[in-house]
């Protein structure tokens, strides 16, 4: 195989870091832009060209169809994007499906079920900011510390579990806001456990 010129070795590097931060590959629009090509169809050739030296795989019909060669299928999760949690005080749940993203399993030291969009800036200390989108793995239950998606009288938040015996609270990581402490009958769900994030840029 013959040296990438300096813009195909950057055209490549950019569809990997796409897929690595923001769960699917660019569009061959956001590749022209990021490149400074003229136009698409500029921006095709050289995915075309990367495709004919086996660094890329591309998949006809589709918008984001382009993904680094040797990610098998197996590799991407199609993970739904259901809606918005708050990383401040609680919000109304937001349920329909807003997305779903094709993201590397390598990501995930668990298998997530969903994305959720952060909203708020509660949880800056453990990295999660606003605008991100969280992976959740649905569960019901989860030790001391970790952090979860908490249903708290029908709205969603996202905090570190504290259970110091039967009092529970839910603790921000970030020293502006003050713990949630869940009072006996609140309407009180653990909905699933933080296994992951990913970030737009």
């Amino acid at each position: 195989m013959s040296e990438l010129s300096p813009r195909r070795a950057a055209i490549l590097e950019f569809i990997r870091e796409r897929v690595a931060s923001h769960g699917q590959p660019p569009t061959l629009a956001e590749i022209a832009e990021h490149g400074g090509l003229a136009s698409r169809g500029a921006a095709r050739k050289h995915v075309l060209a990367l495709a004919g030296a086996g660094l890329v795989e591309v998949a006809a019909g589709q918008a984001r169809g382009i993904r680094p060669a040797g990610m098998a299928r197996g590799q991407l999760l199609q993970v739904p994007v259901l809606g918005r949690v708050a990383a401040g005080v609680p919000i109304g749940a937001d349920a329909g499906l807003g997305d779903t993203l094709a993201l590397d399993a390598r990501l995930f030291q668990q298998r997530p079920d969903y994305l959720l969009r952060v909203q708020g800036d509660s949880m800056i200390e453990d990295g999660i900011l606003d605008g991100d989108l969280v992976a959740v793995r649905r569960s019901t239950e989860a030790r001391d510390g970790q952090i979860v998606v908490a249903r708290l009288d029908g709205e969603l938040t996202i905090k570190r579990l504290s259970r110091a015996g039967n009092a529970l609270r839910l603790l921000p990581r970030n020293p502006a806001y003050a713990p949630i402490v869940v009072e006996p009958g609140q309407e009180f769900a653990i909905e699933g456990v933080f296994c992951g994030l990913v970030r737009h840029g």
